[in-house]
């Protein structure tokens, strides 16, 4: 049998060097691998996991991106990344078996941060652990506060149209935080899913409406740009600043929007641990991660260049929330409301692998409690007017803790609107860690490369100058949140 927390380390591990993470990482009682019937996933679930992750809100901001980076910088770092996405994510699909990859057998890791301390040992699961459940939580408010913002938006593009207001909300704060506790309710019901598998049908809508309202601005940045008649606004270097620094600072703040939507390395393993066998795992997932990235660039792509071309140096940071189309109205309010229902697939995306941990740290913590491991079986008659009985089993523990950091979630995401400043610094710091630095090291771990060789100066010298990129994007992060600090007012929804 497989232990998805195999405590085999490839590294020198410290065995005193046990932490509070390192005891969440192995709290979860040993299993048998998934039986082939029970893992039903494929290439195209996958893939459709990966792109409901990709294609965020970084979209509606893309012609924004693009008017910082100019015509030159943009697509290049939109292929780049994708390129250096992909990369660790076929080392990070490699590390999902501790033996060779392309055969069956063997310890198996159905999480980033088991698979961290099997190939580097537990020093390195606290800094893994803290990184990577906070960006996921981060994105989950994130997530709560730009659904509010799309919602909202659907309000005053409506108000506008028929010319009650103008094109501002007068009440749109608290407007916006009560549809933030619409999401909140919203994901309290798909949160009692069992898994990240129970959840493909939703990662599926979430694509559907992704390139729904992707394909919606696209069509409305393509129509303004037929406006002027062939003329293609913008330029080579991007927008001016009022100084050098300025201007660097609002290229790498363009940087980290990119970044941002790349980060999916924390739930890699969750959704490889979903797909079937044969052929490997590790095949599937690189096939899956080179479609999805392939997806995702060609939109951004596509948005990008015909939204810079549409508004040149003054595209709005987000083409859908009122400022740059106010009609046909209707369409608008179309891409706005596919905006809510992909993030409410996303968000579960990202949120079942934070109640994974949790149901399985309290579940080690209080192994023989009554109050965490009672169960309830009820029957239910479907259809009501039929004799035929469907059990659904009832965990009352699962259910409270999943509701409570729903709860909390919604609960900050109201208190802090600024929080996607917030997040954007989290983003930066967690991109070259989880996407980078960790997979580079488990790969070396796992394929014995020693130091000093060629192969290892050349994968250090890369993570290194990522590192530097990382850096300036939480610079530029930091000094945007605290800007914004000086605006915003708790329970006041910004976009």
């Amino acid at each position: 049998m497989a232990d998805h927390t195999s405590t085999q380390a490839h590294g020198n591990v410290d065995v005193g060097a046990e932490t509070a993470m390192d005891q969440l990482a192995r709290s979860s009682p040993p299993a048998p691998e998934k039986t082939r019937r029970e893992k039903s996933g494929t290439v195209w679930t996958a893939t459709a996991h990966i792109v409901a992750l990709l294609i965020g809100s970084s979209v509606l901001a893309v012609a924004w991106t693009f008017a910082q980076l100019g015509w030159v910088a943009g697509p290049a770092v939109v292929v780049s990344l994708s390129v250096v996405t992909y990369y660790s994510s076929a080392l990070l699909a490699d590390c999902y078996r501790d033996d060779d990859p392309d055969h069956l057998g063997g310890a198996v890791h159905g999480e980033y941060i088991g698979a961290v301390r099997s190939y580097l040992g537990p020093k390195s699961v606290t800094f893994c652990g803290i990184i990577q459940y906070g960006v996921l939580w981060a994105a989950m408010v994130a997530y709560t506060i730009t659904s509010s913002s799309s919602m909202s938006a659907v309000q005053r593009v409506n108000r506008f149209h028929r010319s009650w207001l103008d094109a501002s909300d007068g009440d749109g704060g608290t407007t916006g935080v009560r549809y933030m506790v619409v999401f909140g309710a919203f994901q309290l019901l798909l949160s009692q899913l069992p898994s990240l598998e129970n959840v493909a049908w939703l990662s599926v809508i979430a694509v559907a409406t992704s390139f729904g309202y992707s394909s919606i601005c696209l069509g409305l940045c393509a129509a303004k740009w037929a406006s002027h008649h062939g003329g293609v606004r913008g330029t080579l270097a991007g927008a001016a600043a009022d100084s050098p620094g300025e201007k660097v600072f609002n290229v790498l703040l363009a940087v980290g929007n990119i970044a941002i939507s790349y980060i999916y390395s924390p739930v890699l393993f969750e959704i490889q641990d979903t797909v079937r066998t044969p052929p490997s795992e590790s095949k599937t997932m690189k096939k899956a991660s080179l479609y999805g990235l392939a997806v995702s660039a060609v939109f951004y792509l596509l948005l990008g260049v015909s939204g810079y071309a549409a508004f040149g140096n003054d595209a709005p940071s987000n083409i859908l929330t009122g400022a740059a189309f106010h009609e046909p109205f209707w369409l608008v309010d179309v891409a706005n409301a596919c905006v809510v229902v992909h993030f409410l697939g996303a968000y579960q995306v990202i949120a079942q692998p934070v109640f994974a941990r949790l149901e399985a740290y309290v579940g080690g913590r209080w192994p023989e409690s009554r109050l965490v491991t009672a169960s309830y079986e009820l029957r239910l008659r479907v259809p009501a007017w039929t004799s035929a009985t469907t059990a659904v089993t009832l965990l009352p523990a699962k259910m409270a803790l999943r509701s409570a950091v729903i709860v909390a979630t919604t609960a900050v995401a109201t208190m802090m609107p600024f929080f996607n400043a917030v997040l954007g610094f989290i983003a930066a710091l967690g991109f070259w860690p989880l996407a980078v630095y960790l997979p580079v090291s488990m790969h070396i771990a796992r394929v014995k490369i020693r130091r000093g060789e060629a192969r290892w100066w050349a994968l250090q010298g890369a993570s290194m100058a990522l590192l530097v990129v990382a850096v300036g994007m939480g610079v530029a992060s930091v000094r945007d949140m605290v800007q914004r600090l000086n605006e915003a007012a708790p329970f006041q929804a910004t976009d």
